[in-house]
């Protein structure tokens, strides 16, 4: 009977084992993510993702408040991927000492996004965000609805926008899902 138990939570664990999203140190591509600045709102930020030389995926450029602007950010679009009620998502990542936030869509297709702000340390981090955590926002507005509560993801995205011009960059490893 112990032996049984022992079996079950051992299975009970290995389904419960984190979801690798991306690793970008062992499978450095830029496939997969896109480049989103305020251009597309008449401003002049300008971002861009590559993989660095140290085979990290590297999000860089410069934020610009002219012509309204003030934001750049870079998505990751994914076949839905299942979350529960208290899934995290983990992140490890190098800042420059700014403050980002992380961004997700339970469906592309969606207006808002549901966010979470972070500050970076300059140094690499570890950063965990629970899912039920996020607020939904559109254009910098928070919504009136529940926070993230959904049973997909299908975007990921990373935004700089801190109502100042701005260098930044943002070195990116990997992205997992936690049951």
């Amino acid at each position: 009977m112990k032996r049984i138990i022992t079996l079950v939570l051992i299975l009970i664990t290995s389904t419960m084992a984190s979801q690798t999203i991306i690793d970008l140190k062992k499978t450095p591509t830029t496939k997969g993510w896109k480049v989103v600045d305020d251009v597309v709102m008449g401003g002049r930020s300008s971002g861009t993702f590559e993989i660095s030389e140290e085979g990290y995926g590297k999000f860089y450029g410069e934020v610009s408040l002219e012509n309204n602007g003030g934001f750049s950010s870079v998505r990751y679009d994914v076949e839905p991927l299942k979350v529960g009620p208290k899934s995290k998502i983990q992140v490890r990542l190098k800042g420059d000492g700014k403050t980002y936030q992380f961004r997700v869509k339970a469906n592309k297709q969606d207006y808002y996004s549901y966010i979470t702000i972070f500050k970076t340390t300059g140094d690499w981090q570890n950063l965990e965000f629970v899912l039920a955590d996020l607020h939904p926002t559109f254009r910098g507005r928070k919504l009136d609805l529940p926070n993230f509560d959904q049973n997909t993801i299908e975007e990921l995205r990373f935004l700089i926008g801190n109502k100042k011009a701005q260098q930044f960059e943002l070195l990116l490893e990997s992205i997992k899902i936690i049951p």
